[in-house]
């Protein structure tokens, strides 16, 4: 698939290893459907072995970037099979095809995302409530616009958070903080929105695009692909276990083949005082221990290492 084809509710572009991932319905101030998630995760997994993708940024056309699920479609507004009656012994396998009108299309996403080898950010040009804000919360930094709202309004639909949130904001937050923004379902403005570190900074509409771009390349410009991804997902999945042994279980195997791929040539570049040439990507040179690390919990992981 190419990385810079545009999707029925999404536009794609790259520059220079970073693809902007535009949520295009501005009639409906973007608001998500379930073509909209398939979309998402779809470009997700496949930035995973996209060579030329180094990072991602998503956006929103026109002045909102996401104002929640469209509620206004017709039958079960969240895509779900109501005649289903599934129990927690039904959950298991979430590759499961069955499931897929079980499943919480948001939390699809944020799965995608939370799989995803390459640093993701969110420039929130506008208003992002319900889905709008939790799609959010699995990406790495969150930039907000001065004309950007940011709200948990499940509570006003009586329904409950979604897209995992209830495990990725009290994580950003904290719980006190997490639980006043759920129960309340109030609106944030960018001040508040920033004072909670719920979003990095604010900026002036015309400077947000920038200064997500300024941090991408901050972050992945001459880094090596491999030891980018490998730490993203050990901050995120190492920081959740029971003990710091667990953790080094899995630092040990990520130093262990680092340091004889990318690393051998980072350390030379440092010896011989010059730029390092990395050449190992993240699409197909993840060390095999990486792929039976996140299968267990990952329903996009390949259930058999990827050929050579």
């Amino acid at each position: 698939m190419s990385m810079e084809a545009d999707l029925a509710t999404l536009t794609r572009t790259m520059d220079d290893g970073v693809l902007t991932v535009t949520l295009n319905r501005p009639e409906n101030l973007n608001a998500f459907t379930v073509q909209m998630a398939d979309e998402l995760e779809e470009t997700f997994v496949a930035a995973n072995h996209a060579d030329e993708v180094r990072a991602v940024i998503v956006t929103g056309a026109g002045r909102a970037f996401c104002a929640g699920m469209d509620l206004a479609s017709s039958g079960n507004a969240f895509g779900l099979d109501e005649s289903l009656r599934p129990g927690l012994e039904d959950m298991t396998d979430l590759a499961d095809p069955r499931l897929r009108n079980v499943r919480d299309t948001g939390g699809r996403v944020t799965l995608a995302i939370h799989a995803c080898r390459k640093p993701v950010i969110a420039a929130i040009n506008g208003p992002a409530v319900g889905i709008g804000a939790t799609m959010t919360l699995a990406m790495d930094a969150r930039f907000i616009s001065t004309r950007g709202r940011i709200g948990f309004v499940f509570g006003r639909l009586g329904i409950t958070p979604e897209a995992a949130s209830s495990w990725f904001l009290p994580r950003i937050v904290g719980l006190p903080a997490a639980l006043d923004l759920v129960y309340s379902a109030e609106i944030l403005d960018p001040a508040s929105a920033r004072d909670l570190g719920l979003v990095r900074s604010v900026h002036a509409p015309e400077d947000l695009l920038a200064a997500a771009r300024a941090l991408v390349d901050r972050w992945t410009r001459d880094r090596s692909a491999v030891a980018t991804a490998l730490t993203r997902q050990m901050m995120y999945r190492n920081g959740a276990l029971a003990s710091p042994v667990d953790a080094h279980r899995i630092d040990s195997l990520s130093m262990f083949y680092t340091s004889i791929h990318d690393g051998a040539e980072g350390v030379a570049a440092f010896r011989e005082r010059r730029d390092p040439r990395f050449v190992a990507t993240a699409g197909r040179d993840m060390p095999d221990f990486f792929h039976d690390w996140v299968r267990e919990h990952e329903p996009h992981e390949p259930k058999s290492s990827p050929l050579p």
